[in-house]
């Protein structure tokens, strides 16, 4: 299945993709796309749906983030080896994690707003976990188990922010729009081989990234059970992965967006996403 949510922001409503890729209204069924429902239980319910007596939705609504009521948003650092080499970085002997702020989440062709004095916005093409089960102290044998599906994630980065301010790489990744996730979740069951998923991104039309799920590091299963070691994962969280080389930092000299540019992403199997980059103002 391919679960979304559509309609301006803040008001959301539940949908899924039916097999010509339309729209169907699951309002009359879910409140929405959230930790409420992305349990096995849930998926089982809208899995028996009859997606063609659903509602279908007419035009071309907004797309939102694919999963509403984020508690929280986890990221991996350098996962992937060639992305540690291309920054000068060691390979992690064990996951580098890091928080953006779910006030960062926004829809996967909404608009990407450079912060204020922002002169390093970067981008990061990356594959997204969405937890299902409550998970805490799992196995990694077992952390499939707990996993609902995957989404696509940009993990928009201020370089000078995460890494020329002090501290953590949190400031760097989590000013508003800085976190787009979707178009959808697709559920693990339409995914035959989570590491093994192309992805790519175009900045301005022209290729940037490009890489391979199987080039990860540390691999989902592994990531779902690494922090659950430390932290209660919740139905509804999600975990960005890290991303692969191509990045604008790494580029020599270093480029970065600028007002008025284009970034267009995706993994196989999983929708891509397209945002337009825009000055802050207020």
């Amino acid at each position: 299945m391919k679960l979304l949510r559509y309609g301006p922001v803040g008001q959301e409503k539940p949908g899924i993709l039916d097999q010509s890729g339309a729209i169907r209204d699951l309002s009359g069924v879910i409140a929405d796309v959230d930790g409420s429902i992305l349990g096995p239980d849930g998926l089982a319910k809208l899995a028996k749906l009859d997606l063609a007596s659903l509602p279908l939705v007419s035009g071309n609504p907004r797309i939102g983030p694919c999963v509403g009521s984020v508690s929280k948003m986890i990221c991996c650092g350098l996962n992937y080896s060639d992305h540690a080499a291309e920054t000068g970085s060691p390979i992690p002997k064990e996951p580098i994690l890091f928080a953006k702020a779910v006030s960062a989440i926004c829809g996967p062709n909404d608009d990407v707003v450079i912060p204020r004095g922002s002169e390093k916005t970067d981008w990061e093409v990356e594959l997204g976990i969405v937890i299902g089960t409550r998970a805490s102290y799992v196995d990694e044998a077992d952390a499939l188990n707990y996993v609902a599906g995957y989404c696509v994630v940009n993990d928009v980065s201020e370089r000078a922010y995460q890494i020329e301010r002090g501290g953590q790489w949190t400031k760097g990744k989590s000013a508003d729009t800085f976190g787009p996730i979707g178009p959808y979740v697709v559920t693990k069951d339409e995914i035959t081989d989570v590491q093994n998923l192309e992805m790519f991104l175009d900045v301005c039309g022209t290729r940037r990234q490009t890489g391979n799920t199987g080039t990860m590091v540390f691999g989902v299963a592994h990531i779902v059970h690494y922090i659950s070691q430390f932290m209660t994962l919740m139905p509804g969280d999600v975990i960005a992965t890290g991303t692969p080389p191509g990045v604008g930092m790494g580029m020599k000299p270093p480029q970065f967006l600028k007002a008025g540019d284009s970034m267009r992403l995706g993994i196989a199997g999983l929708g891509e996403q397209n945002q337009k980059v825009v000055a802050w103002s207020r």
